[in-house]
């Protein structure tokens, strides 16, 4: 993983993560306007139109300058396809930030979820410095517990009935893990 401050992107083997464009809405709207992500995702309207991805693009700039998020465009590193979105939240009282994620469904088990996971759970902790990162999926979706598995995180919770999708509750498993490089577990 290498973090390039200037473009605010990051590089893996097979991928390049980085801030997404405008011109990049009609793609997101695409890739997101598909019941089998708005199922498994918490915010994501359906159907998802392309005023969604304008507004929902609007203020990632602002977001990653202010050091409040970082939301980035999962895109092939050869061919610059979008493939997904992945973000981290920055809470900066308690050093710690949610990640979380999407990828289209046509790239689905081809590891692009795992690679971009991996990418920003090192950039939270090399980068940004956070103490810990945690993610959370509905119990539905196994899927997404594999990849945040796959990275390292460890299974912390399930929250019974947590969130209602589409007039159901849903159950709601938290992962975390905690910064490998910190040299002490002093507070700061």
């Amino acid at each position: 993983m290498k973090f390039d401050k200037m473009y605010y992107s990051i590089h893996t083997d097979r991928l390049y993560l980085r801030l997404f464009e405008k011109n990049d809405a009609d793609k997101v709207r695409e890739l997101c306007n598909n019941f089998n992500i708005y199922k498994s995702t918490l915010y994501l309207p359906y159907p998802y139109t392309l005023n969604d991805a304008l507004v929902w693009m609007e203020n990632h700039k602002k977001n990653f300058d202010e050091d409040r998020s970082y939301e980035f465009a999962i895109t092939d590193k050869e061919r610059g396809d979008i493939l997904g979105a992945i973000s981290l939240s920055n809470n900066q009282k308690f050093k710690n930030g949610e990640i979380a994620y999407w990828i289209g469904e046509e790239y689905w088990s081809k590891g692009y979820g795992t690679e971009a996971a991996k990418a920003l759970i090192n950039f939270a902790f090399i980068e940004k410095k956070l103490h810990k990162v945690f993610a959370r999926y509905f119990k539905s979706n196994p899927a997404s517990g594999r990849i945040m598995e796959k990275i390292g995180m460890k299974q912390e919770g399930l929250l019974k009935d947590q969130v209602v999708k589409d007039g159901k509750y849903e159950d709601l498993i938290y992962y975390g893990i905690i910064n490998p490089y910190e040299s002490d577990k002093e507070q700061t």
